[in-house]
């Protein structure tokens, strides 16, 4: 997993709310499991017409947003199921935070174990930063997880909390697989022992 240590480039105002994962990353598109490809089905019925056609009013369809790597979204975001495929669209689009009041569980879970920066902010604050996003390509913030801080256009700094644990698995790029792996050492050490010990098993 790719480490999370200080992030500068656009944010995209999106502030829908209750925007569910099968708005993020519709159902036709869960037959794949590989993480990659995903990112142009990324809020499809937003940003397509029925013909397939590009909608031009959708912010991610607007020049000054199509390489945005920061989304300051609405309320509840990424509620609905518990599809892993959301945050690997929103991944594979180039986001690596996603800014809101507030997220549905299992989702701010999700984005964790893939690489994303999940922020929970108050309202007040989302919405400075929604205000900074609508500049379009000048919307550019710095989100430095080290220093738990978000930098905006005008230089003024938002503090932002975040677990200790899961602060130290982005900073390091760890995901359930990197932490097991972390401990190589101590299980290649229990298995030349257990196989000393046990040597028919």
């Amino acid at each position: 997993m790719q480490k999370f240590i200080t992030l500068t480039g656009v944010a995209a105002p999106f502030p829908l709310r209750n925007v569910d994962t099968d708005m993020i990353i519709p159902k036709q598109f869960l037959k794949t499991i590989k993480r990659t490809g995903l990112g142009k089905s990324l809020f499809y019925e937003l940003r397509y017409d029925q013909s397939g056609a590009e909608n031009p009013d959708f912010v991610l369809n607007k020049p000054a947003y199509r390489n945005a790597e920061i989304l300051i979204a609405g309320e509840n975001f990424g509620c609905g199921s518990s599809r892993e495929h959301a945050p690997w669209a929103l991944l594979d689009f180039g986001f690596r935070c996603v800014i809101a009041p507030d997220f549905a569980d299992i989702f701010f879970n999700n984005c964790f174990q893939n690489g994303i920066l999940p922020i929970k902010l108050p309202q007040a604050d989302v919405d400075k930063l929604l205000d900074d996003a609508g500049r379009g390509a000048n919307a550019t913030l710095t989100v430095d997880l080290e220093a738990q801080e978000i930098r905006g256009p005008d230089g003024g700094v938002i503090r932002f909390d975040i677990d200790p644990f899961r602060k130290h698995c982005l900073l390091n790029g760890l995901d359930a697989i990197g932490l097991t792996l972390e401990k190589e050492k101590a299980i290649q050490d229990f298995e030349a022992r257990d196989a000393n010990a046990r040597p028919w098993a």
